[in-house]
């Protein structure tokens, strides 16, 4: 028998239902949960992380339970361990715990073993003295631990890529060469947030990835897509009630995106981002070279210490983008914003300025060199800090007619209104070229709208993060279809 195999045969043999019509009868593992199992512990290669993505009633907490009690007192209990398991709030956390003492209770087998102790969440696995503990984000507990095995319960909560909580728990985990993070959850609601950022990056033999989910483009009524989703549906996952809240959904379309998401297993924000994830990467082919081209640009100058964004499109549709950030404190930044800003910058993909503040004179020379290198038609600008970068372009050189080319855009539905509709019609004809730039696409996910489809603008209230990249690409749009600039200045000058 495998290691996996044992696991299995543990939690099925002593694992009792803990709720529901067949409570107290041997648990019985579905193959997706067995598959899942089998791969995490066989892997030739070592599994280091295993991520389960699953709509939600399809008996992960159960599964979460069963793996803890195998390695409390089962076949991959360790001498002296710690095992955790992590949840949002108190009373997630406080699910798994009561599930795995549930399932104590109704097992003779087990209660001889084990001693739960519910004020602190506890269960002590007596043979091996291994403690597991359920943690939570709200009861800051995860310092000080060092568990061999970690389990993250509904971990596509958590907005943004970074998380204090987890990292906690993550880091803590050093002192084993072969520890183990299990995350199981439903879909995060954006492509920027910690799961999603997990489940999308590159393939390692040592992490296991099993996903669940209709696909984006599906119908509400899709039996197909239903089943992909739910594998338990019609099994423990009641048919009947997902039916009616399938119909639910589609006859109450405010309730669609919190159906798609919890339900469908998929990455929709209940407030529906201004540009849909299947239509961004449909526009995500690479830009092409921009030296030489005519092209239009959009600002947006930050305050002191925020994002400050460059974008600028090419006659073909090609988006080449320029961020920047002070580089004293960033790395806090990067903390305290859960954003990757050092890595950013680590890929080239964020310039930094000296100092704690934006210094407008390097966004002013990066200005310089694409006037001599391109054919820069217009830059739209909003006139928020205008005032601190006109004289760093005076001194970098530009003349009148160049500074001329600076064309300020309105943030207010007047001039954003035209300027979202033809930045939608680019997206839906697919006519850009952005190249998935890691920030640009994250202040895609970001970006929200405000009014009706007669009078809109992005509504910096409404995002969950920054939008600057958008606003920038929004100022592009403006100019784009604004400004009357005639011959290119190659063409004049042939």
């Amino acid at each position: 028998m495998t290691r996996g195999e044992r696991v299995c045969a543990f939690i099925e043999r002593y694992c009792r239902t803990p709720s529901g019509d067949s409570v107290g009868d041997p648990l019985k593992l579905l193959p997706f949960q067995r598959r899942f199992i089998v791969e995490i512990y066989d892997n030739p290669y070592g599994t280091r992380r295993a991520y389960l993505s699953i709509a939600r009633k399809n008996g992960k907490t159960a599964l979460i339970a069963g793996i803890v009690l195998a390695h409390v007192c089962g076949p991959e209990a360790r001498q002296n361990t710690q095992i955790v398991s992590g949840a949002n709030s108190r009373d997630q956390a406080a699910v798994v715990y009561d599930l795995a003492e549930k399932m104590i209770g109704l097992s003779p087998e087990l209660s001889r073993v084990t001693r739960c102790v519910p004020s602190t969440k506890r269960i002590i696995g007596l043979s091996r003295n291994v403690e597991y503990r359920a943690l939570s984000a709200e009861g800051k507990t995860a310092h000080g631990k060092s568990p061999v095995l970690a389990i993250l319960d509904e971990v596509g909560q958590v907005e943004g890529p970074r998380d204090r909580f987890i990292s906690a728990i993550t880091t803590s985990q050093g002192a084993y060469r072969d520890a183990l993070l299990i995350a199981i959850s439903t879909q995060a609601a954006t492509d920027g947030d910690l799961f999603s950022v997990w489940l999308d990056a590159p393939a390692d033999p040592r992490v296991v990835k099993h996903v669940y989910s209709a696909p984006m483009d599906c119908q509400l009524d899709d039996r197909a897509a239903w089943s992909a989703a739910n594998p338990a549906l019609g099994i423990f996952k009641s048919m009947e009630l997902f039916e009616q809240d399938a119909k639910m959904a589609m006859e109450m379309p405010p309730t669609e995106a919190e159906f798609r998401n919890l339900e469908l297993n998929q990455r929709v924000e209940a407030a529906e981002p201004f540009v849909p994830r299947l239509v961004w990467e449909a526009n995500g082919a690479a830009p092409g070279d921009i030296d030489g081209q005519r092209v239009w640009g959009g600002l947006d100058l930050s305050s002191a210490h925020d994002l400050t964004a460059l974008v600028l499109e090419t006659e073909s549709g090609g988006v080449h983008c320029a961020f920047w950030l002070p580089e004293e404190g960033l790395v806090e930044k990067s903390k305290a914003d859960h954003v990757p800003y050092d890595i950013w910058r680590r890929e080239g993909l964020l310039l930094t300025t000296p100092g704690r503040a934006i210094e407008y004179e390097h966004v002013a020379e990066h200005l310089r060199g694409l006037f001599d290198r391109c054919d820069v038609q217009a830059i739209g600008f909003d006139r928020y800090n205008m005032k601190h970068l006109r004289p760093w372009l005076v001194k970098a050189g530009f003349s009148d007619s160049e500074l001329e080319r600076f064309i300020e855009v309105g943030q207010g539905t007047a001039s954003m209104t035209p300027a979202l509709r033809s930045l939608e019609v680019k997206l839906l004809n697919r006519s850009l070229k952005h190249g998935m730039h890691p920030i640009l696409t994250w202040n895609a996910a970001n970006a929200r709208v405000v009014g009706q489809s007669g009078a809109r603008k992005f509504d910096k209230s409404k995002a969950r993060a920054r939008i600057d990249g958008m606003v920038a690409l929004a100022n592009c749009e403006f100019v784009m279809a604004e400004v009357d600039v005639g011959p290119s200045f190659w063409e004049a000058a042939a």
